[in-house]
């Protein structure tokens, strides 16, 4: 099982968004812990060897995965036209 860690950008996201969009991004982020590559609505993003996006309605949520650590960090949560720039 994986660990989560959210970054600083992560956690401003977090505290700016509704409290029901919050309680959904946090449930499926939680369902990445014990499958981070193969939950519904992951892809791998090009360009970058261990970043993957989670897809949350019409937000995405972009983390690294450390095999080595069992770590999954939450680097950036935010709308679809924002988050890749």
């Amino acid at each position: 099982m994986y660990r989560i860690e959210y970054g600083k950008q992560a956690i401003k996201a977090l505290r700016k968004m509704p409290k029901n969009m919050r309680h959904r991004i946090m449930e499926k982020v939680n369902t990445l812990a014990s499958a981070p590559f193969y939950a519904a609505n992951v892809k791998k993003l090009s360009g970058s060897e261990n970043v993957y996006r989670l897809r949350v309605a019409d937000w995405r949520i972009v983390y690294i995965v450390e095999d080595d650590r069992l770590l999954i960090s939450i680097v950036k949560i935010d709308a679809r036209g924002g988050v890749y720039k």
